[in-house]
C-alpha cells in the first residue's frame, strides 16, 4: 500500500474482513463473513477511507482509484459491477474473477499428475523441458527469436518433438504421459461439451511444479479448502470432483463472490475507467479466463452500444507470470508500475522512465483525468529479474486484441521500434 504514496495520494487497504489466509476455516463464522469476503468488505472499506480523508483534508478526494492483482483483481472488478460509483479509475491484475469455476480448476489441474508415481504423471523434473521445448517452437513463430513467446495462442506446437525414442529415453515423454500434457494445454470442458475453464498457455511451464505438482496428495488436498470450507463438502476427496460440483459451486456462489455481471454499463455511465492487464505466462489464473472476461464485457456493452475501448482496455504481456516475475528461459519485460508491482520492491529500478506509459497507473490517472487513453503501455525487463535493478529493455504492450510485433527497424529492445497491430 506505501508504493501508491508515490502517486501523492491518500492510500487505503481492505483485509476483506479476516486475518487469517483464506484456506484458514476461522474466519468463516456466517453469511456476514462471507459476504465480506465477497465483496463488502472493500466497499466498507472505501467509504472509511474517503470518509477519513475529508475529516483529515477539509475537503472530499477529488478521485478515486482502485489496484489489486489476483483476488484483488477480482475485487476489483466485482466493486465495479456492485458498487459502481466507489472508484473513477480501476487497475485489475491477472484477476480471478470466476471464483466458482477458479477453486475447481485449481485442484482439477493437480489431478492430471494422480496417483503420485503413475505411468501417466509428468515428473516436475520435466516442466522445465517441456518449458525449453515450448520456446523453441514457439518463440520463432511469433516473427522474432527473442526468447518471448509473444503469441502463445498463435503457437503451433508440436508436443511429438518431446516423445522418448530408442535412443532417448530421459528428458522426454513416454506415450502414456502425452495425454497428461494434452490435458494441461487444452481446456476443462465437461457435459455436453461445457466449457468450466481455460487452460494453462503456452509459456506457463516454469510455474508448473508450484501449481500442478507431481501428484502427492498434499498438493491435491491443499486445494480442498473452498470446497470443504466453503461449499460444505466435508469429506470430499479429488475423486469426486465433477460437474455436479462445478453446478453445486455455481447454486451457492459462497459470499457472492464471483464477479460476472458482465453489464457494467453503470460504471461506464459514471465515466469510470479499467485498465485490465494479465501476463501470458501465468499458471496460477489463467489468461484464457481474462479473454474469456473480456470478450463477455464487451458482448454485453456493444448490445447497448457502448463500445469498450471508451473505458475498458485489457492488455496481456507476453512472458509475464502471476501478477509479477517472468521464467527463468524467457526474456520478457514484465514490469509495469503501478501501486501492485511498485510494492515489490524496496527501491525504484534504475533507468525506469516516470511517464504515463511505463506506469499503469500514471495511464490511469491520465485516462481519468484528461481524457487520454492508453494506445499502449510499456513493459519493461530487467538484467536480473530476480534482483531488478536495472533496465534491459522495454517494449509495447497493445489492447486486446492487438498485438505488439517488431518494425524491422532499430533495436528490438526500445519500445519505439514495435508497433500495435491486429493479427487476427
Amino acid at each position: 500500500m506505501s508504493a501508491s504514496l508515490k502517486y501523492g495520494v491518500a492510500a487505503i487497504g481492505s483485509n476483506s474482513g479476516h486475518d487469517v489466509s483464506d484456506m484458514n476455516p476461522e474466519w468463516i463464522t456466517g453469511e456476514d463473513a462471507l459476504i465480506d469476503w465477497g465483496y463488502r468488505a472493500l466497499h466498507e472499506s472505501t467509504i472509511l477511507g474517503k470518509a477519513l480523508v475529508e475529516a483529515w483534508y477539509g475537503s472530499a478526494s477529488t478521485y478515486n482509484y482502485l489496484a489489486g492483482c489476483s483476488t484483488g483483481g477480482r475485487q476489483a472488478f466485482k466493486n465495479v459491477q456492485t458498487y459502481p460509483t466507489d472508484y473513477d479509475g480501476v487497475i485489475a491484475g491477472a484477476p480471478a474473477w470466476w471464483t466458482t469455476h477458479q477453486q475447481l480448476w485449481n485442484l482439477k489441474y493437480t489431478t492430471y499428475n494422480a496417483p503420485q508415481n503413475s505411468s501417466h504423471s509428468i515428473p516436475t523434473s520435466m516442466f522445465n523441458v517441456i518449458g525449453d521445448e515450448v520456446l523453441r517452437q514457439c518463440d520463432p513463430q511469433d516473427g522474432l527469436v527473442d526468447l518471448v513467446i509473444s503469441d502463445p495462442a498463435g503457437c503451433n506446437f508440436d508436443p511429438m518433438q518431446l516423445v522418448c525414442t530408442k535412443n532417448q529415453t530421459t528428458d522426454c515423454l513416454t506415450p502414456e504421459q502425452l495425454p497428461t500434457l494434452y490435458k494441461i494445454y487444452n481446456d476443462w470442458v465437461d457435459i455436453n461439451q461445457t466449457f468450466v475453464y481455460s487452460h494453462l498457455f503456452y509459456g506457463s511451464e516454469a510455474s508448473w511444479a508450484g501449481q500442478i505438482g507431481d501428484g502427492d496428495l498434499d498438493t491435491i488436498e491443499s486445494e480442498y479448502w473452498y470446497i470443504t470450507n466453503l461449499l460444505g463438502l466435508t469429506n470430499f476427496t479429488y475423486q469426486d470432483l465433477d460437474y455436479d460440483t462445478v453446478l453445486l459451486a455455481e447454486r451457492l456462489d459462497p459470499g457472492n463472490a464471483t464477479a460476472d455481471d458482465f453489464d457494467i454499463s453503470p460504471f461506464y455511465e459514471n465515466g469510470g475507467k479499467i485498465i485490465h492487464w494479465h501476463g501470458l505466462s501465468d499458471g496460477a489464473v489463467s489468461p484464457g479466463a481474462s479473454v474469456y472476461l473480456h470478450n463477455h464485457i464487451e458482448a454485453a456493452m456493444l448490445a447497448q452500444g457502448i463500445e469498450t475501448d471508451d473505458f475498458y482496455r485489457t492488455f496481456f504481456i507476453p512472458g509475464l507470470e502471476h501478477c509479477f516475475g517472468t521464467p527463468d528461459n524467457q526474456n520478457a519485460p514484465w514490469y509495469l508500475a503501478g501501486p501492485y508491482q511498485a510494492s515489490l520492491f524496496d527501491f525504484v529500478p534504475a533507468n525506469i522512465v516516470d511517464n504515463t506509459v511505463h506506469d499503469s497507473m500514471l495511464s490511469l490517472i491520465a485516462w481519468v483525468e484528461n481524457g487520454t487513453a492508453p494506445d499502449y503501455l510499456v513493459s519493461t525487463g530487467f538484467t536480473n529479474n530476480s534482483e531488478p535493478i536495472t533496465v534491459k529493455l522495454n517494449r509495447r504492450i497493445c489492447p486486446y486484441p492487438q498485438q505488439a510485433r517488431y518494425s524491422g527497424v532499430g533495436n528490438v529492445t526500445e519500445e519505439d521500434n514495435w508497433e500495435c497491430k491486429d493479427l487476427y
